[in-house]
């Protein structure tokens, strides 16, 4: 099997279409389409399904991607050993949208020197199960739930959540408020916010329908636009600024884990420098 030919399978699953790999390969994306029908034809085995532009990994396709990555792995190694120069290896990452910045920078700035080169990507929860399902990510720092059970999977820190207000806000000295006394208030929503749909039903419940100033995807922009005065938000505990007052809702149950995923060669990743360092800052944070 030519290396060539996994360098193309792996170049589909990691930009997610033909027409990219071929650009990220620079070849003509025929000269592609024939490499993995060779590669497909030495397997006997469909390793992609394409429907409407998408290509997804078909179950072959699944069990090659482990081998494949590894393979190429060992190759920059083996390049790396003969030429003596080391190559860092690289770890694909996912993070959920929801996670503050804060923590994310926190995280990096304890990995080990020397650690492993990373490459991030962001999305939702949905986004994120379907980077690890293709294969694009092996690792992802998420909220931890039924859909991720297929995973290995650590739980790492549990939160609730609770209102945000300018820290100059009338009421921003309360410990806990009920959602009766927000009616007035100016609201912001979070678009990404994995309880979206149990935050507007506590406030329907209590007769608070209030009036939105701002919706956005940001939650980092979201928080600058509270610590402005645009309006009040809910957002997890894990959410911190010092022009912003937190306070609990009165009522309002929802929690969230958060933890790692990990697809592929598990017990590697487990003990990669981004694991380490996710597990010192959250367990500092519990």
């Amino acid at each position: 099997m030519d290396r060539y030919l996994l360098r193309y399978f792996l170049a589909i699953v990691e930009t997610g279409n033909f027409s990219r790999a071929a650009a990220r390969e620079n070849v003509a994306q025929p000269t592609l389409s024939a490499g993995i029908a060779k590669l497909e034809a030495q397997l006997q085995a469909r390793l992609f399904d394409r429907t409407n532009r998408r290509v997804h990994l078909t179950e072959a396709g699944s069990r090659l991607l482990v081998h494949a990555r590894r393979i190429e792995h060992e190759f920059n190694l083996a390049q790396a050993a003969v030429s003596g120069v080391a190559t860092a290896e690289l770890v694909r990452v996912a993070v959920l949208s929801t996670i503050p910045a804060a923590l994310i920078e926190e995280i990096l700035a304890r990995r080990p020197t020397g650690a492993e080169r990373l490459e991030l990507l962001e999305g939702s929860e949905r986004e994120v199960i379907s980077l690890l399902d293709r294969g694009r990510v092996e690792v992802a720092l998420t909220t931890i739930n039924p859909s991720t059970d297929r995973f290995g999977a650590e739980r790492l820190h549990e939160e609730g959540y609770g209102l945000a207000l300018p820290a100059g806000h009338r009421l921003a000295g309360a410990e806990m408020l009920d959602g009766e006394a927000l009616a007035d208030e100016v609201m912001m929503v979070r678009r990404h916010c994995e309880v979206l749909a149990q935050t507007s039903r506590y406030f329907t419940d209590r007769g608070v329908r209030p009036f939105f100033s701002y919706r956005g995807a940001s939650d980092e922009k979201v928080l600058a636009l509270v610590r402005a005065g645009l309006g009040i938000t809910v957002m997890p505990d894990s959410y911190r600024d010092p022009g912003v007052a937190r306070v609990g809702l009165r009522g309002f149950t929802p929690r969230r884990v958060l933890g790692i995923c990990y697809a592929g060669d598990v017990a590697r990743h487990r003990t990669s420098g981004f694991a380490q360092a996710t597990r010192e800052v959250f367990g500092e944070a519990n």
